[in-house]
């Protein structure tokens, strides 16, 4: 793709037809600069087939912010408009909406809140609120969910196996088996939910993390073609990074050739001074193969040598390893700790494709309209009530019980304060029937959620560092139950709604089914 192409397919015109169309709608019933809200939540977490997540990880606001500041409707992007055809071969965009996108066609007029980046988030709890003049707000639904959807798909597979793999050093390899540029996006995100390092050079440059990566099976295949050997691969790779040299060992025979060919050079490299860094296991029974290295590696005198496991790792995968481990080690007289210990996981495709769970069931969904001095509340019907939004204008609360864990997510409307009611009801979004109370006494804090990022297209939020994300990211996890940590069959988070909400909600599914007017006052 060329420059100029590149910049008409990602700047503003990165959306759905679809939103434009609406936007010329509004444009002709004078609608367009009317104020409307509209909320970016998910409605379930991420299912991997044999586990699920219990929580997601919040990302990808700082790549959306900044595609915002940078996107509105030029020259090129009005000719190409101007050029679109209708079924009937007239043209679909008229001259006064092509003005007034000229004019007025980028996002200065938006205001968004957002929960920050690295929190941990729960379904049909907006993670991003907006604001803004009607067309505009429209048109930024799809670049939104494209940008925020994804980066919190991967930043909580990484967090996930962060998890599972106790919070071992864990290394990001997906770029070769990503969709093109996102792997830019989940590199990024995989290193806000739990991954330390990646493979990926460009972006790590960009994001401040020296990239991180051992060799290939083919440099010892090329030394084998040219009649040389294993051991004259790793020491030629010794002898090039001696202060880096972690090895590959698992191209002829693993624990025949590769882990004694690796401790000769090891050896070699500690006459000369330097410290060997370590294996790496690519292929085989990773468990066993990781016990019997790390028994060879600790008689040879290098017990600090790091293993690195690759190839098809996800959360699941490390768990089963380390049950192995801790259960095969003994027979070998090898203590179990010290093998995990030692182990590093790097994660490419199931990371970075999010396999078996491959897009989060993001949304966004118009909420509020104003008018009449006042946020007038509305929403979207379903047969399914899982699928019916929270309507109007609210903030988003989470309430932590004495035993200072986050015990549930809590929406109100935007004139309710909990932190002042004498008790709490926390009513079920769709069951009736389904509600708690919790009092002061059981209460160790009400933490409210969203921050203010933009107002009116001005930045008023100083964006955090990576770092920054991940102990927020930590500190969130740490206050959470350990069920719903769980890798597999975790427990279930409560989102509730106040009362007040709850009534608002019940009022307009009632209205909107008898074709009746709800009048509501926030």
């Amino acid at each position: 793709m060329k420059p100029a192409e590149r910049q008409i397919a990602e700047g503003i015109l990165f959306t759905d037809q679809y939103q434009l169309t609406m936007a010329q709608l509004y444009y002709r019933m004078g609608l367009h600069e009317r104020l409307a809200q509209f909320d970016h939540f998910f409605r379930t977490y991420p299912s991997y087939g044999n586990h699920k997540a219990g929580y997601c990880i919040n990302a990808g606001l700082e790549w959306l912010l900044n595609w915002m500041a940078e996107a509105r409707f030029g020259e090129r992007e009005i000719e190409y408009l101007r050029g679109q055809k209708g079924l009937a071969g007239q043209r679909l965009f008229a001259d006064d909406f092509l003005n007034w996108l000229r004019t007025s066609g980028s996002f200065d007029g938006i205001t968004l809140r957002a929960i920050p980046e690295g929190r941990v988030v729960h379904p049909n709890v907006p993670l991003t609120v907006v604001q803004g003049p009607l067309a505009m707000a429209q048109i930024l639904e799809t670049p939104l969910l494209n940008y925020l959807n994804y980066q919190t798909l991967i930043a909580t597979r990484a967090s996930r196996m962060r998890e599972s793999g106790r919070g071992r050093l864990l290394l990001e390899f997906g770029l070769r088996r990503a969709q093109e540029r996102g792997a830019n996006a989940g590199a990024r995100a995989a290193l806000i939910g739990g991954a330390d390092f990646s493979s990926n050079v460009g972006i790590s440059h960009v994001l401040g993390y020296p990239p991180k990566g051992t060799h290939a099976h083919s440099m010892v295949e090329v030394f084998l073609a040219l009649g040389g050997s294993e051991l004259d691969a790793f020491r030629a790779y010794a002898e090039v990074y001696p202060d880096d040299c972690l090895l590959l060992v698992d191209t002829i025979d693993t624990l025949g050739s590769g882990v004694p060919n690796a401790i000769r050079v090891f050896e070699e490299l500690r006459r000369k001074g330097h410290r060997p860094v370590g294996i790496r296991l690519d292929s085989g029974d990773l468990a066993y193969l990781s016990v019997q290295a790390a028994r060879m590696l600790n008689e040879a005198g290098f017990p600090d040598t790091v293993i690195v496991l690759s190839n098809q790792l996800d959360e699941l995968v490390i768990w089963q390893i380390i049950t192995q481990i801790e259960e095969e080690a003994p027979r070998y007289g090898v203590d179990p700790e010290q093998v995990i210990n030692r182990l590093v996981y790097g994660v490419g495709t199931r990371l970075i494709t999010s396999q078996g769970a491959s897009a989060l069931d993001g949304v966004y969904k118009l909420v509020a309209v104003y008018g009449d001095g006042k946020w007038l509340p509305t929403l979207k019907l379903s047969e399914t009530p899982e699928k019916v939004p929270n309507p109007g204008h609210k903030i988003a609360w989470r309430v932590y019980d004495r035993r200072n864990r986050a015990t549930a997510d809590l929406l109100s409307l935007d004139d309710e304060d909990p932190r002042q009611m004498e008790q709490l009801v926390l009513r079920h979004p769709t069951e009736r029937m389904m509600y708690r109370t919790l009092s002061r006494e059981e209460i160790m804090e009400i933490e409210p959620l969203l921050v203010d990022v933009l107002r009116e297209g001005r930045l008023v939020y100083e964006l955090p560092t990576i770092e920054e994300m991940r102990r927020r990211r930590q500190a969130d996890l740490e206050r959470l139950d350990p069920g719903v940590r769980r890798i597999i069959n975790p427990h279930v988070y409560h989102v509730s709604l106040t009362e007040r909400l709850w009534n608002l909600k019940q009022e307009l599914i009632q209205a909107a089914r008898s074709g009746s007017k709800v009048t509501v006052t926030f």
